[in-house]
């Protein structure tokens, strides 16, 4: 049946992805079973999307609870799940107002064109330079991929929107010698996750905050996939004490349902009046429920707890490793967004390996794995993925 499956994907599908030949059939928990039955330990979560794991009992029944009741309704009028998601996602962010869409990609599209929009009402018409980071991924859409600054994303697309500089992550001088007086945002990733999971120095961040009040200029960070709790936070800025003018976030948030938003404070969220921005989808009922759930699992029902402990556990079983296996040069990342880089293997390799003894692993950057499993793993799925990364380490030997 797999066979057949994937010569139809081929025959019919854009080859946007070089997928693996695998087709999944179901979940359980942090495990994922193809159409032949083999068991799977999942690592990559959908790219850390499936936040509850597979089969999440309370997330099936607010999914099949309000599909029941209403999927859609246009964003002309009002339904309750997404006005109960937006108070929360304020409440738990430290920001103000939310706009809800469908992506991570999407909610960079939102948060460049508010930040424009704001300072071509609060600050001058021609503030409208966008300053982004090296190594930084926000998105496959025209403005997001204009932003990213990984020119391998960006082949045969030029030329790129303009008005976009790059600095160099956590290089404040070089970031000063980017400011003029017509920049009107700076995006930055608090952990570059497909950039090869590198983290953001606390100092950094506070003086990028600085510079943006003194310069009048909006701060974005990108937490589509740092964001929903993934560290140990709900946003990974918590982690540091600095908070952004608009924050982005998607991936997670729906725990497997499209959704992405972003929140800002009241006096940028200001800028946005009816017509400035919209979203078809977005914040629909279906998605905004599945939301809540999530949240609230993560928040009142203390699986925000559950990472900060299992994400120090597989830290300390990833220095464990680092310890005896040359390969691994250095362990990254925090809460259950972790990483290696590795010397002497390649990533894809390891992946391939993991994969043929049942671990799904996904790469970041050139020499990095990340490591993103459902936030509800625990230290028998850690010590489990441990002892087939393990082996597939000894396998590449």
């Amino acid at each position: 049946m797999g066979n057949k499956t994937i010569d139809k994907a081929k025959k019919y599908i854009m080859s946007t992805y070089a997928s693996f030949p695998l087709v999944f059939d179901r979940g359980e928990g942090c495990y994922l079973y193809d159409d032949g039955g083999k068991k799977y330990l999942d690592f990559v979560s959908g790219i850390a999307v499936n936040a509850l794991g597979y089969g999440h009992q309370r997330l099936i029944e607010a999914i099949s609870d309000q599909t029941k009741k209403l999927t859609h309704v246009s964003n002309l009028y009002y339904n309750e799940p997404a006005v109960e998601l937006a108070e929360k996602l304020s409440k738990h962010s430290g920001l103000d107002k939310v706009f809800f869409c469908n992506s991570g990609a999407e909610a960079v599209e939102a948060a460049l064109k508010l930040s424009r929009v704001y300072c071509k009402k609060n600050k001058s018409k021609d503030a409208y330079k966008i300053i982004s980071m090296k190594n930084s991924f926000h998105g496959r859409t025209f403005g997001a991929i204009s932003a990213t600054g990984q020119l391998k994303y960006q082949k045969d697309l030029d030329p790129m929107m303009p008005q976009v500089d790059f600095a160099e992550f956590n290089d404040l001088e070089d970031l000063k010698s980017k400011i003029t007086p017509e920049t009107a945002a700076i995006i930055v990733e608090p952990i570059q996750g497909e950039g090869g999971i590198n983290t953001a120095d606390i100092k950094y961040l506070k003086d990028v905050r600085a510079l943006c009040d003194e310069n009048k200029i909006v701060l974005i960070f990108d937490e589509v996939q740092s964001g929903i709790g993934r560290t140990g936070k709900f946003f990974a800025y918590q982690q540091y004490g600095v908070v952004p003018d608009i924050v982005t976030c998607a991936k997670g948030l729906g725990g497997g349902i499209p959704m992405g938003a972003i929140i800002a404070k009241d006096q940028i969220a200001d800028a946005f009046t009816p017509g400035s921005h919209a979203s078809t989808f977005g914040g629909n009922a279906l998605s905004a429920s599945a939301a809540l759930v999530v949240v609230d699992e993560l928040m009142e029902k203390g699986l925000i707890d559950n990472v900060v402990e299992q994400g120090n556990y597989l830290k300390e079983k990833l220095e464990e490793v680092k310890n005896k296996y040359p390969e691994i040069e250095e362990v990254k990342g925090t809460g259950l967004m972790m990483g290696v880089s590795l010397k002497g293997v390649t990533p894809i390799d390891v992946v391939k390996k993991a994969m043929e003894k049942g671990l799904l692993l996904v790469g970041a950057g050139s020499d990095v794995i990340r490591f993103v499993p459902p936030l509800i793993v625990g230290k028998e799925e850690i010590d489990e993925f441990i002892e087939i990364f393990i082996s597939a380490l000894e396998d590449l030997r």
